[in-house]
């Protein structure tokens, strides 16, 4: 019998942030997930994330029959090639590193190869995007950009405020990345891109992947699987299909508390934005796509509506492939 495109296709999801155990990990492995850029660290300072990056490498050996670390380009084939998940370390937050650039090399050497500028607020680096104020990057900020750079981390822009985004895309060496955002044409959420800032990542070389989340999707927080391909296409018809890729934000294991302590500044402070349904709030995902293990309907579904198998294998995995290298090769 002849493989499937998705069984062919390599499959990168540009994030995931889920409460990470043995199934979820199976999950991962039967979705046929090339490579997943894992978060392990948002609101924790750097003691907190050396522990959080301590037990996900122990995590990565315990599971070594299905998952393999991943630290270039050719470790992501390899995990193809061999039937594994490459696990991606990624952090939403420069918090993990405090007020030491020194820290991000300590950092990298542990794995570490995606970093967001901020998360939601203000950190030193810069604002996010429900900070009332951007002040933009702040000189800190653009020496652990310089830093980054340096080093080969891909430097994420999703929960970053408009200033201090457009302040990193001109900053940057590097291309740079929106790992898991929605179209603002679509649904003006605050967390989600203009077609201008979609093009003004791509035009340096950056990459968009789109989030599937429901209230980012829709303004009424329900959405089904159409709903994300038609946001993807959206992307596609702004940026090229050489430039939009997969960062499904997938928060599998996780319930309302989760959610409260990501939507609360710093985790503890203000709520930065009103809470969903008690009920619905545990539905993370669209209709058709509610687990991890549903992605392989995705690639189907992308077939349906007419996709040539090029398109399909560059937004399922290419296009994070090509970032990837042009990043990480320092």
């Amino acid at each position: 019998m002849t493989a499937s495109l998705h069984e062919r296709s390599l499959v990168i999801d540009g994030l995931q942030i889920c409460s990470w155990s043995r199934e979820i990990f199976e999950e991962q492995h039967a979705a046929g997930l090339s490579a997943v850029n894992c978060t392990c660290s948002i609101w924790e300072g750097f003691a907190a994330t050396m522990e959080n990056v301590a037990t996900f490498r122990a995590r990565i050996k315990e599971n070594a029959d299905i998952l393999r670390p991943i630290s270039d380009v050719a470790d992501i084939e390899a995990a193809k090639s061999e039937k594994r998940v490459g696990v991606i370390l990624g952090f939403q937050n420069t918090w993990a590193i405090e007020d030491r650039i020194d820290r991000l090399e300590l950092f990298h050497g542990l794995g570490v190869r995606v970093i967001q500028m901020t998360y939601n607020t203000q950190n030193l680096v810069g604002a996010g995007c429900w900070e009332s104020h951007d002040g933009g990057l702040s000189d800190y900020g653009r020496d652990v950009l310089a830093e980054m750079n340096r080093l080969g981390i891909l430097a994420d822009l999703s929960h970053v405020g408009s200033q201090t985004a457009a302040d990193v895309v001109e900053a940057s060496e590097s291309p740079v990345v929106y790992s898991h955002v929605c179209p603002h044409a679509l649904n003006p959420h605050p967390r989600n891109k203009t077609d201008d800032q979609i093009r003004a990542v791509v035009e340096r070389g950056g990459l968009v992947g789109v989030t599937l989340l429901p209230w980012f999707l829709n303004a009424d927080g329900v959405a089904s699987r159409d709903d994300y391909l038609g946001a993807i296409e959206h992307m596609i018809d702004v940026a090229g299909e050489e430039s939009i890729a997969i960062g499904t934000d997938f928060m599998q294991g996780y319930g309302l508390e989760f959610l409260t302590w990501l939507r609360r500044d710093k985790g503890v402070g203000r709520l930065l934005a009103p809470m969903p349904d008690p009920n619905a709030a545990l539905v993370a995902a669209p209709t058709g796509l509610e687990r991890i293990a549903t992605l392989p309907t995705l690639t189907a579904a992308m077939e349906s509506r007419g996709w040539s198998n090029q398109r399909i294998e560059r937004v399922l995995g290419l296009n994070w492939l090509r970032l990837f290298g042009d990043v990480w090769q320092n």
